[in-house]
């Protein structure tokens, strides 16, 4: 049977409170698990739109760097490329004398790392794939216009992807949202670290994580209603006409 009253001696928690704080008066919980999420995400679309050039450019070291990249982290979990940030480089003599071990020591610092870097690469094949399947009458108005490729390229062919990457990146956004759980796992206190905290004080497993999922459910479902406004209004020249 769910104790009602440990969920709600508890719940402010979730939201940086509880123990003598107001709710949001610390980083804890929900606070930082959106700071997480919407920093790796600027980071890596920071990095995937250049990547996303490289990626569909004749050139075959940019496009082939490019590739091996996305390869690795697309390939290797988010929760194993945690960890080897974390705690793997640790392990490294020349990297706890380096400038980087005053950064790499920080698990706040290898969380965002880690997140951008995975969701770069992500990012990087959904952009990619938009700009090689941008209309060939769009590449021929431009031209027409006198447009230099790289001009083309600004004005035209990356807007027109970014636009229609909106379908495939909302999805990307919510796989994000939900990977934010694993930062828990490096002493993190994020909603599921919370969650995790609570259970270790009460050893009562259920009432904590259930009211982390509940959390993450209307999170996911404020995102996807922001992403369908973003895509009505940028995607709109592309519903079809009503007769």
């Amino acid at each position: 049977m769910i104790d009602f009253q440990l969920v709600l001696e508890k719940l402010p928690a979730f939201f940086g409170g509880g123990d003598g704080h107001a709710v949001m008066s610390t980083r804890d919980g929900l606070l930082l698990t959106l700071e997480l999420l919407f920093i790796s995400l600027l980071l890596g679309m920071a990095m995937a739109v250049p990547m996303a050039l490289m990626r569909v450019s004749k050139n075959r070291l940019a496009s082939g760097f490019v590739r091996v990249y996305s390869y690795i982290f697309r390939g290797t979990p988010l929760l194993v490329q945690l960890f080897i940030i974390y705690y793997g480089l640790a392990q490294f003599n020349w990297v706890r004398d380096s400038w980087a071990w005053n950064y790499l020591q920080d698990a706040y610092f290898c969380a965002i790392l880690a997140f951008t870097l995975n969701t770069a690469a992500y990012t990087t094949e959904i952009i990619a794939g938009q700009i090689r399947n941008t209309h060939w009458g769009e590449i021929e108005a431009a031209q027409s216009m006198g447009m230099s490729k790289w001009l083309m390229m600004r004005r035209i062919v990356l807007p027109s992807a970014l636009r229609r990457a909106l379908p495939a990146y909302s999805n990307e956004v919510i796989m994000m949202l939900q990977s934010t759980a694993i930062a828990g796992l490096v002493t993190l206190a994020d909603i599921t670290g919370v969650a995790r905290r609570i259970y270790a004080d009460s050893y009562m497993a259920f009432e904590p994580f259930l009211t982390a999922a509940a959390i993450y459910l209307a999170l996911t479902f404020l995102l996807v209603w922001l992403m369908k406004q973003a895509e009505k209004r940028w995607l709109a020249y592309l519903a079809p006409r009503k007769h």
